[in-house]
């Protein structure tokens, strides 16, 4: 004989349904109390202060002690007067005015004069920078240049001479000496070239840049207003080794 089971009373049918449902359950329940917070209770204390004074002093009572008004001064004896006499005699001084007026002429004076040395005329020495130099001192070649290129030529045939004249000392050659110049020389009221000065690194370059300076040819003089006078100017040399 079989058994025959009837499907609505069996216990595994819907056993899935109610384990994730119970599951849901217990983590909810869980998840509750974990997010449940205590607090402690504050606990009011209340105690009365007494307040006490403690700062409080007593004051003394003081008597002010004035003291006696001071003795009244003596008396100042009385002064007499005694009358005496006028015996001298006093003159009076009259004192006139010494103000004038337009009626009033005031009296010529006359100074003599003894005779008057004039002596010989001082050529004053008036220096002027070749920057501003009305008329800009005319090297040899340059005649017959326009005054507006006058300047330029000057300037390039002093190059041209310092390129041509140029020579390396052969004591600063051999111990590798090199360096800029600066060399300053004026040029006279006769076209001479004077007092020539320099700045230089070495003893060796100084001399030869001064050397080659004065062995400008003289030139024209410069002139400022018709008038010749000194003209100053400055160039730089530069001694360079090739191979450095």
């Amino acid at each position: 004989m079989e058994l025959k089971k009837n499907p609505k009373v069996d216990l595994n049918r819907n056993s899935g349904l109610y384990f994730s449902f119970g599951l849901c359950f217990m983590l909810f329940v869980t998840w509750m109390l974990l997010e449940m917070k205590s607090y402690d209770k504050d606990e009011l204390y209340v105690q009365n202060i007494a307040a006490v004074d403690e700062y409080s002093e007593e004051i003394p009572i003081t008597t002010t002690l004035t003291p006696p008004p001071p003795p009244p001064p003596p008396e100042a004896p009385a002064e007499t007067i005694e009358v005496v006499a006028d015996e001298v005699e006093i003159e009076e001084t009259i004192l006139s005015s010494t103000e004038t007026n337009q009626d009033e002429a005031i009296p010529e004076s006359v100074i003599e004069v003894e005779d008057v040395e004039v002596g010989e005329a001082v050529e004053e020495d008036i220096y002027v920078p070749f920057a501003v130099i009305e008329e800009v001192p005319i090297f040899p070649g340059c005649e017959g240049t326009p005054k507006e290129l006058m300047r330029k030529c000057f300037v390039d045939k002093v190059q041209e001479h310092i390129r041509r004249n140029f020579r390396y000392p052969p004591d600063a050659l051999q111990d590798n000496i090199q360096g800029k110049v600066f060399v300053q020389f004026t040029i006279d009221q006769k076209g001479n070239i004077t007092d020539i000065k320099s700045r230089a690194p070495h003893i060796l370059l100084q001399e030869s840049a001064e050397d080659l300076v004065a062995s400008l040819p003289k030139m024209t003089p410069g002139k400022q207003r018709g008038q010749a006078v000194k003209v100053n100017y400055s160039l730089p040399v530069i001694f360079k080794l090739v191979n450095q």
